[in-house]
């Protein structure tokens, strides 16, 4: 395949308290521009620390990457700048559709071999972080969320090296959609996602929690039920209540 892109920036950073921080009053969110290269390991990159190691970390979330162009949309609507690193993202990238990244894709960056596994999901730490009100609901809605990454070959990257996307899978379930499912607990989707190879663990419990509301509800996981009505409006269940 081709090069999409390159890396604008490689960020990393520790565990810091912060009151502000929900229930631990720890986190590591503030991501900071690494000068060189950096190693990635199959937990994710050196130098860099997980907080709340129940829900982000692990194999299947060792490297999080979102698009610049994607920080400049929020830029305009939130009226401020935004850095490099500003939403906790371990790779910045410039011209990489990461928005549409399937699951199961593969991106050479630097010498590092990459996987796409899972979307990022929102949560209350993140909307204080960031300091606006509804943000679990607008970044939602906005359906930007960035992308978890595994480590299939560790290496090394740094800023300005190309990204390249050298396999996507024939399936096109990105994971967008897969968040998408999980809002609307479309069942059939979910099952076709947990059924893919190598399949990111988390996504069975997503399936597991749609089956549960479906049956509550008495559907049968397609669209045109209250829940997808509130998914497509922004009141439906947030990352935390799917299980993202």
């Amino acid at each position: 395949m081709h090069s999409e892109g390159t890396i604008a920036s490689v960020n990393t950073g520790p565990v810091i308290e912060a009151d502000w921080a929900g229930r631990m009053k720890r986190t590591a969110i503030d991501k900071r521009s690494a000068a060189g290269a950096v190693g990635v390991g199959l937990l994710g990159l050196d130098g860099d620390d997980q907080a709340d190691r129940e829900h982000h970390g692990g194999p299947d979330k060792a490297v999080y990457a979102y698009a610049r162009e994607d920080l400049d949309a929020w830029q305009e609507r939130l009226g401020r700048t935004l850095r490099d690193g500003a939403f906790g993202e371990n790779l910045t990238t410039i011209g990489v559709d990461v928005t549409g990244a399937v699951i199961g894709e593969q991106w050479r960056a630097g010498t590092a071999l990459l996987e796409v596994t899972l979307p990022r999901t929102p949560c209350r730490v993140f909307q204080a972080w960031v300091g606006e009100a509804q943000w679990v609901k607008s970044f939602t809605e906005e359906g930007r969320f960035g992308v978890y990454l595994r480590v299939l070959d560790e290496g090394r990257v740094r800023a300005g090296d190309p990204v390249e996307v050298v396999h996507r899978p024939g399936h096109g379930i990105t994971a967008a959609s897969g968040f998408a499912a999980g809002r609307r607990a479309d069942v059939g989707l979910l099952e076709r996602i947990v059924a893919l190879p190598d399949a990111a663990t988390a996504w069975k419990g997503v399936l597991d929690r749609a089956r549960t509301r479906r049956a509550r509800s008495g559907t049968n996981g397609r669209e045109g039920t209250k829940e997808a009505e509130g998914a497509a409006t922004g009141s439906g269940p947030t990352g935390d209540e799917i299980g993202l």
